[in-house]
């Protein structure tokens, strides 16, 4: 085995908690996220947002998700404190600062930077790591990750060359390529991925999920202060809006750190086949995350829009929102206990059940709802964490 393949991994007995270096990193996609967000609030208000508008703000928010998330398992397979590293750490933190600068015009005269910059990440981490592993088994890991980096680059840069439909069309298969890939953990003709392949560090990854959300909270925060930064103060609507919108964010924690978010490292590291739960849990994510930037674009909408008329679209976004949430996170209990609350599945079905009627109250009506049922939820899961003793994740999930 060579030195510097030795040097790049990561050593047993190191700290299994992110450092600032992963912190420092987020910073960028709060700024990434609010960039996502008011794209799609500029669509909505504007009343111009259709069904593919709505999919290629999508498709950036994906985009981004990729590149966290990649480098999220980068840092937990290698050691932080190298040099390479660090350096490819910046590397990610500046592509996704220039594409969240692109996220505006993505669809337009920046196409290029935001998958140029994506691009250049992914190509950047695969010369410098596949090299360096060389004489070590994790190379060819590394080498299937480059692989369909490489793959995935072409329509990339060719949605970003093409204009309109095609651009969609093609950034849509450059997605649904590293998505699959992601999912599958990279599978290579020369490389089958297995559990040996990808030692993950449950502590670590876990708190680098729950971290992930927390930026995703932070990015809600942003946004609706923002937004009612530019109101005036004496307008009733609007701050009963914000701090509807407060109480939202706060019930969102709540429910997401309830049991299965605080046990979800202990089930990783018992799962018999941690690749599989770090793969629904990896899914739960993207499905809050993406819950809470629509909840970001919906609380913006009723802050500077409380009352009157309400658009069918903003309802999708207040009440999607949070239905998307509930999803994701009967998701990760799933992972985590193999079994899935009523309430979540009571909560989603409810959202979903007066969406149709919300047309008929103002905006602030529609966030209010919103609130009633993630607060049931929540009542609900205090009522429970008292009436029964504490959970542990499901045999099924742990090693025998």
């Amino acid at each position: 085995m060579s030195t510097r393949a030795a040097a790049l991994l990561r050593k047993p007995g190191q700290p299994q908690r992110p450092s600032l270096l992963e912190l420092f990193f987020d910073l960028v996609f709060i700024f990434a996220l609010n960039r996502v967000s008011q794209r799609l609030v500029e669509e909505l208000t504007e009343q111009r947002v259709v069904l593919v508008e709505a999919g290629d703000t999508l498709l950036l928010l994906l985009a981004f998700m990729v590149l966290w998330f990649v480098t999220a398992w980068v840092t937990d397979l290698y050691d932080p404190q190298r040099p390479q590293l660090q350096v490819l750490v910046y590397t990610a933190m500046l592509g996704a600062l220039v594409m969240a600068v692109a996220v505006p015009h993505a669809f337009g005269d920046r196409g290029l930077a935001f998958a140029g910059a994506y691009v250049a990440v992914h190509i950047i981490r695969g010369l410098v790591i596949v090299p360096t592993l060389r004489g070590h088994e994790a190379q060819r890991r590394a080498a299937g990750v480059f692989f369909w980096f490489t793959l995935s680059a072409v329509p990339w840069i060719a949605g970003a060359i093409a204009t309109d439909l095609a651009r969609s069309l093609l950034w849509t298969l450059a997605i649904a390529i590293d998505g699959a890939a992601l999912l599958l953990f990279y599978p290579a003709p020369w490389s089958r991925p297995t559990q040996r392949q990808w030692p993950v560090l449950a502590e670590y990854l876990s708190e680098r999920y729950r971290q992930f959300f927390i930026i995703a909270l932070g990015e809600l925060i942003l946004t609706t202060g923002s937004a009612y930064s530019d109101t005036s103060f004496r307008q009733g609507g609007a701050a009963a809006a914000f701090a509807v919108s407060f109480i939202t964010t706060v019930l969102l924690f709540r429910v997401y750190v309830f049991r299965a978010g605080q046990l979800l490292p202990e089930a990783i590291r018992a799962a018999a086949e941690p690749a599989h739960l770090i793969r629904e849990a990896f899914l739960a994510h993207v499905l809050m995350v993406a819950g809470i930037v629509a909840v970001a674009v919906g609380y913006e909408i009723v802050i500077e829009h409380p009352f009157g008329h309400t658009n069918a679209a903003w309802i999708l976004v207040v009440l999607g929102g949070p239905m998307l949430f509930l999803i994701g996170r009967a998701l990760v209990e799933h992972a985590v206990f193999a079994r899935v609350s009523h309430s979540r599945i009571v909560g989603a079905l409810a959202l979903a059940g007066v969406s149709p009627f919300m047309i008929l109250l103002p905006p602030l009506a529609v966030a209010v709802t919103a609130v009633v049922v993630l607060a049931g939820i929540a009542a609900s899961d205090a009522v429970h964490a008292r009436g029964k003793p504490p959970e542990r994740p499901h045999p099924a999930n742990s090693r025998p």
